[in-house]
């Protein structure tokens, strides 16, 4: 007897929804033309069909599920956190991605090494003793190479007073 019931409420509200979508087709078919109400006519019988069928209730019970969980989401506080933790992970990703490219906070980050020489393999020939006493006895600083960009050029050298480089 249940399943009777059921059907019947199913059928009940597909002809309902059906009776809808006609008066709304018979508006736009007035409205726009008689293809636009034909496809209107389209659509209007699948409420109809899902109830004849006996899908009804597969059709309620899943935008019952949905409704419930969408309301889930929408009244949870735990939720939220993590919504509001979605734009903090994207902005220090791409701050991140800034920071390698520019060797910033990159620990072991060396100048590439020259054409000729290994990967690996220990620098030869005079830069690899340092910079050269003078005849003070003092090392002398290595020469910095200007780039043309005063603004870079005093970023480079603040970085280098804290200690990156």
């Amino acid at each position: 007897m249940p399943e009777t019931l059921t059907m019947t409420s199913g059928l009940t509200l597909g002809a309902a929804l059906a009776a809808v979508g006609l008066i709304i087709t018979f508006f736009v078919w007035r409205r726009k033309g008689l293809a636009y109400g034909l496809r209107g006519l389209a659509w209007s019988m699948l409420p109809l069909v899902v109830g004849l069928l006996g899908l009804m209730t597969v059709v309620m019970q899943f935008f019952t599920g949905l409704l419930g969980v969408l309301a889930g989401l929408v009244f949870n506080p735990i939720v939220w956190a993590g919504v509001a933790l979605v734009p903090i992970m994207v902005v220090l990703y791409v701050v991140s991605g800034f920071m390698k490219a520019k060797g910033i906070g990159v620990r072991g980050a060396k100048a590439a090494p020259s054409e000729g020489a290994k990967p690996g393999a220990e620098p030869q020939g005079p830069q690899a003793a340092g910079p050269a006493p003078s005849a003070a006895g003092q090392v002398k600083a290595p020469q910095q190479k200007k780039s043309g960009d005063d603004d870079l050029d005093d970023i480079e050298a603040l970085l280098r007073k804290h200690g990156i480089e």
